[in-house]
């Protein structure tokens, strides 16, 4: 998908301040205590996830989260299909005061073995 340059400049700013996980980590993090966000639209979520993942789409992140996660040491790791969403809702999340926000390197697509 061909996105526009300020928002790719911005992506690219979250993902230089927010740490990523490789995908092949994602299970065991998970079983470690981690949680899995997707925050795609519904209709993404729908399609395909992560199993046992929290969804809340990136319009309502900031909105919603602390209700989810109230807990502000949770490790999270966000996914999108790619990188973008996942990298910016990390930073929203850090900014947040979520320490341990994260974001899955290549989201569900790397994940799932297509990246």
């Amino acid at each position: 998908m061909q996105y526009t340059s300020k928002f790719q400049a911005m992506a690219d700013a979250a993902r230089a301040q927010v740490a990523d996980v490789p995908a092949s980590e994602v299970d065991s993090l998970i079983a470690a205590g981690a949680v899995a966000l997707d925050i795609r639209d519904k209709e993404e979520h729908d399609a395909d996830h992560i199993a046992g993942s929290l969804h809340v789409s990136r319009g309502k992140l900031e909105m919603n989260i602390e209700d989810m996660l109230p807990d502000l040491e949770t490790t999270i790791l966000c996914y999108c299909n790619a990188n973008n969403r996942g990298a910016l809702s990390a930073a929203s999340l850090q900014a947040m005061g979520y320490r341990n926000a994260r974001f899955i390197a290549g989201g569900l697509n790397a994940y799932r073995g297509k990246a």
